[in-house]
């Protein structure tokens, strides 16, 4: 009897010790598996290629205010941005990554390199932050995020002034970094037309770097104002251009209308005369 035992718990110590060396080699394949899968992860994210520590959110935001609030007067000016103008879209590292954007609809944009669909432009860029990274030119001074200091990049973003209290430390560093922009961009010394646009760079962004109320940024305003304003216009003349046709129809028909009454009164009149 004792030996019976005795040899059941040998087959059950066995069977344990068995169970338990299959568990052991079995987490160790998983193990070398997760840390294969963690290493591949490491490689395709290795930090000495292509990383990038500039803000594609502010760096959009302040690439936003140039594109809205400056370049429509660039344009008129017919004036062309020097080389070693940081304020040109050629200094813009993600620019490119930018242009291959395509918003179909408020919930619809397409990676215009792989032609992948995504349901918001958050998604679109973390897919060109892993799959297209390498079209990212990180070179130094590229960064338009640097730049947002002096851009109102905070105003671009929140599109509305931030109730924060004023710094004049911050505010006195964004003024010297605007001038700076306007100097660099629009030396005096071009000609006319980089003159007027450095006196207006001034006026448009840098005047507004400052504690005293009363000075807001953009005060000569941009190009989404004068879209709108064309927008609100095409808007008003379509809903007055359809009633103005019904007010003259209606004012001819009433016409006509009048001049049948008046014709059918007149020969009434002729006709009881004889008697």
């Amino acid at each position: 009897m004792l030996c019976c035992a005795g040899h059941q718990a040998s087959l059950l110590l066995f069977a344990l010790l068995s169970v338990s060396s299959l568990l052991l080699v079995d987490g160790s394949h998983q193990d070398q598996e997760f840390g294969e899968a963690v290493g591949s992860r490491i490689l395709q994210t290795n930090p000495d290629a292509h990383e990038v520590h500039c803000s594609r959110e502010r760096s959009r935001a302040a690439w936003e205010a140039i594109d809205e609030y400056l370049m429509p007067f660039v344009e008129k000016e017919k004036y062309e941005l020097p080389s070693k103008c940081r304020l040109r879209p050629d200094n813009d590292m993600f620019r490119e990554q930018e242009q291959h954007k395509i918003h179909f609809d408020i919930n619809e944009w397409h990676c215009g390199f792989c032609k992948k669909a995504f349901r918001a432009e958050k998604f679109i860029d973390q897919h060109f932050e892993n799959r297209h990274k390498n079209l990212v030119d990180n070179s130094e001074g590229r960064c338009m995020a640097d730049l947002c200091g002096a851009l109102h990049c905070d105003l671009m973003m929140q599109f509305k002034k931030p109730k924060s209290k004023c710094n004049a430390a911050a505010a006195t560093r964004n003024r010297h970094l605007c001038e700076s922009l306007a100097d660099s961009c629009f030396p005096i010394n071009q000609g006319l037309a980089a003159s007027r646009l450095h006196e207006f760079f001034l006026r448009q962004f840098c005047d507004a770097h400052t504690c005293s109320k009363g000075t807001k940024p953009f005060p000569k305003g941009g190009r989404k104002q004068t879209n709108r304003l064309y927008l609100a216009l095409s808007i008003l003349t379509l809903i007055l251009l359809p009633l103005f046709y019904l007010i003259v129809f209606l004012h001819q028909r009433e016409m006509r209308k009048g001049t049948q009454d008046l014709k059918r009164f007149s020969k009434i009149g002729q006709k009881k005369k004889p008697s």
